[in-house]
């Protein structure tokens, strides 16, 4: 199975079946992504290195505008969108599989989740899953250790866009 074919399925909402050739790719992306992700944690990194880095986890050109502070963690990497002036706080964790779509001039604070699968209630199929996206919007704050569930959409901060003074409103 290819990535896009991967991608399509999950984006649609489809579930995945244990041992199914999309549960295999998902492994095979783990893999990857833990490969990625430790080069990230556990070593010195500057600023574009990291976004480099980011690149190559997300299949993506590297986002000059995303500021990372490690740790950061992800399962898979592939299904991460982010937006512009981005920034995520340490101990950030993605399971991006249904999709994680971050707009612009958001903050991700410290021991964030975010979360895009469930698994089945039916006992005998635990080990299928369910994808669904989270969506953030522009200038959103998702405050430290927030944890945002599958198929969350979270709003744009209008107050910030407007212009008004102070701090965003942690959510």
């Amino acid at each position: 199975m290819k990535l896009e074919e991967y991608l399509e399925h999950v984006n649609s909402g489809k579930r995945i079946v244990a041992n199914s050739p999309q549960h295999l790719l998902m492994h095979q992306m783990l893999q990857e992504a833990l490969e990625i992700t430790h080069k990230i944690n556990n070593e010195y990194h500057t600023s574009e290195e990291i976004q480099e880095l980011f690149g190559e986890l997300t299949g993506k050109p590297a986002n000059r505008t995303l500021g990372l502070i490690p740790p950061f963690n992800t399962d898979c990497g592939k299904n991460i969108h982010v937006g512009e002036n981005v920034f995520i706080n340490s101990g950030c964790k993605m399971q991006d599989q249904g999709g994680i779509y971050i707009g612009d001039d958001v903050l991700i604070g410290h021991n964030a989740c975010l979360l895009t699968l469930n698994h089945a209630k039916e006992p005998e199929n635990r080990a299928d899953m369910y994808p669904a996206p989270i969506h953030i919007g522009d200038k959103a704050w998702l405050g430290s250790n927030v944890t945002v569930l599958p198929g969350v959409t979270i709003g744009e901060d209008r107050d910030r866009k407007s212009g008004s003074a102070g701090m965003p409103r942690p959510i």
